[in-house]
This record gives structure tokens, sequence and C-alpha cells, in this order.
């Protein structure tokens, strides 16, 4: 380890954070520099290759201090057992980085985790001072992610808090007893004890400058956590009731899913193969409908397979819920309220707020909706317009672009 140069060390832990997906910075604050002085923005609203409204593209320095770890997770590639090439940063070459990548336009923000080195505290120590450094060192005012760690003494993730604009916190499996079987020094309920801290410690903070304009930030683009799915049994009924759980129990900005991801020298343990990329797309989907459609996670489970617990990954969960509740379609779009437009396949928050809109001046017809949303086809059998309304809805309607083995018919008329 000791005869790597920066840019050795930089390839081998640049590559090692790649396993951790819970990074974006929607939520954040812009925190204002002094005097028109600092480094660093946070307007645009992502990060890791994400791209901003405006079409810009937003990055970060993502990495690890080091993957060099005392725990022996069976699913992790950086656990103590693996044969890996390690390497490690000191604390002041992760500030010196990111700053001369920032300079150079590189980046405009910091993701920063670690593996565990001599102790939880002595790495956690050694995190904060990254941040700390950055933020009265350098006056840097761009976007700092860390992944805080559970076994650390609180009083550690509460001054990684001062700093950064997110805690990440990840409850790593979505049972505990998988957690248990794979990574057995790890303890559930001490990740979510940290958990509910940092909630505390946001919430405070909030009720702080509610009265008192000088309070200090605390995390204010909030927590988040990430879990790996396929590496044990949880179906995805048992994932989608734990992301729930988390969202209510933690104020959670969000819940990443990471499909797992065989490794080498991996644990006879863990499956020989890795879950559908599209396992993990249709659980976000689902996230989403939870979050933003108005749907309760029993709903969402209900759309998948009852014996296996598992969503299509054919259709997306939205419609797979409309094919299993037909009795609640069509839906008239000149009359429905918010709320059911919302479960129609297809159609987005802003599609549906454009309708509530445009219902206002008169009655949409099939053309009116061409001209709010790009789905327009895909509506029709879920839908009444002023001069459509559908004879039957069939067991799967027919979408644009589905293979030829899942196609499906349809059986409407004028």
């Amino acid at each position: 380890m000791a005869s790597l140069d920066l840019r050795g060390k930089l390839a081998i832990l640049a590559d090692a954070a790649k396993y951790d997906a819970s990074c974006a910075s929607s939520g954040t604050s812009s925190r204002n520099s002094r005097g028109g002085k600092g480094l660093g923005s946070t307007e645009g609203m992502g990060i890791c290759h994400a791209y901003a409204p405006d079409g810009r593209c937003i990055s970060l320095l993502k990495i690890l201090l080091t993957n060099s770890c005392i725990f022996d997770c069976h699913y992790c590639i950086n656990r103590k057992s693996s044969n890996v090439r390690r390497a490690r940063f000191t604390s002041q070459e992760v500030v010196d980085l990111t700053v001369s990548f920032y300079r150079r336009n590189y980046i405009e923000g910091l993701f920063l985790s670690s593996g565990i080195i001599g102790s939880p505290d002595y790495t956690m120590e050694q995190i904060v001072e990254v941040a700390r450094s950055l933020r009265e060192d350098h006056d840097f005012r761009g976007y700092i992610h860390l992944k805080s760690i559970p076994d650390a003494d609180p009083e550690l993730i509460h001054r990684a808090g001062r700093f950064a604009d997110r805690l990440s916190i990840n409850v790593e499996l979505p049972t505990r007893s998988g957690l248990k079987r794979l990574a057995p020094e790890k303890d559930a309920a001490r990740i979510e004890r940290t958990m509910a801290d940092v909630k505390t410690a946001i919430l405070d903070r909030e009720d702080a400058a509610a009265r008192y304009r000088s309070a200090p930030a605390h995390a204010p683009a909030g927590q988040s956590t990430q879990m790996i799915i396929g590496a044990d049994a949880a179906t995805d009924g048992d994932i989608i009731a734990r992301a729930s759980a988390l969202y209510d129990r933690f104020n959670l900005r969000r819940v990443y899913y990471s499909a797992f991801s065989p490794i080498p020298d991996a644990s006879t343990v863990l499956p020989l193969k890795r879950p559908p990329l599209m396992r993990e797309h249709r659980l976000y989907q689902s996230d989403w409908l939870v979050r933003f459609y108005g749907f309760a996670p029993a709903e969402v489970v209900k759309a998948a397979d009852p014996a296996t617990g598992m969503l299509p990954l054919d259709i997306d969960p939205k419609l797979a819920w409309a094919l299993k509740f037909r009795d609640q379609f069509p839906v008239d779009i000149n009359r429905a309220p918010r709320e059911r437009m919302l479960r129609i396949p297809g159609l987005g928050v802003k599609a549906v707020d454009a309708i509530l809109v445009a219902r206002r001046l008169r009655r949409l017809r099939l053309e009116d909706l061409g001209r709010l949303t790009r789905s327009a086809n895909r509506l029709r059998p879920f839908i009444i317009a002023a001069d459509w309304r559908p004879v039957a809805l069939a067991d799967r309607a027919e979408l644009p672009g589905l293979k030829p083995a899942t196609q499906q018919l349809e059986l409407f008329a004028a």
C-alpha cells in the first residue's frame, strides 16, 4: 500500500466506490459564499453524472478513504478475507484531490465512504476531518455527502452533519435475518438507532432555523440509505415494505437499491448470478409510486406475484396494479380527482398537473391529451375523454415497445 502513488490510490479507491449507489444531491440547499468567495456550488441538483433540469451534467469525486476493512461481510468485495489490492488515502490527500479536481472543473462535490480501519471511531474521525478541512480551511461550498459508520460514537456522527449536505447510513440488506447471515458483525438495531439520531438532529436543526436565522446547518439534504438486492432471499414485497418503514420512521430522502453483483473469490453462501437489472429498476418504480403517486405499500405489493412475492419484469408495477384492479378503470380525465388520475398507467405527475390546468378551459379530447403527454396511445385503455370511451379492458393492454413474447392484445373501440 505504501508504494502506491496518488494516481494509483485513486484508481483503486474510485473503482471500489462504484458499488455504492446512494449518491444524489437533490434536496440540498445552496451554501452561500461569504463575500462572494468560496469554492463549489450546489445549485445543480444532481451528482454522480446525473443531469440537472437545464441539461447540465453534475459530477462529484466519489471515492473510498480506504478499501481495507476489519469486517468480513460476505457480499462485500472489500471484506477482510477478500483478495483485492488495498489502498488508503490520508484525509489531507482527499482534501487536496477534491480542491484540485474542483479547480479543474472536473467536479462540483464529494461523495466519501470508507472501509473500517482500526476502529469505527477512528475511521469516522478521518471522514469528518476531510469535510471539516474542506469547509473551514478551504471555504468549500460544494456538495458533500458522507457515508456514516453506525458503530461510531454518536458525537462523531453529529459532527459529520455539521459539515455534510447529506449523510447516509446503509441498512445493507432488506431483512434482519439476511444481515445476520451475511454480515454477522453488523447489527440492524444499532444501524437504526444511528439513523434515528440523525433524524433527531436534522429535526432539531429545522426547529432552530425557524426561530434563529443563524442556526448552524445539519445535513440540509437529509439522510439516505442503500439496500443490496438479490444477495439474500428477500422478495420484492419484503423490500417494498422495508423501504416504506424506513421512510416513515427516519424521514429518509431516498432509499437506493443496488443489484447484487458477484465478486471474485465469493463466499459459497452467495448466489452465483446477479439478479436481473430490471428487478432493480422495478423497485425504483415502486418506490416512486409510494412517494409521489399516492400508493400505499400494500397496494404496490398487490402488483407482485402472490406465489413468489416478486414484481413482474415485463411490465411496470403501475400497469401491473391496474391490470389486477380493472374495476378502477376507465378514469374520466375531465372529471376525476388528481389522486385517481395518478393511478392511470402512462401518466406522470407533471402530465396529470397539466391536464388539471387544461381541463379548466375545455373538455379534453384525445388529441388534446396527445399535446400534453407523449404516452397518449398507452392511455386509451384506461381513460375516458370527450371523444373516447374504451369498450372493455383485456387482461393486458397493448403497449408499444414490448417484445413479441409479451405482446398484449387491445380490445377497445371508440
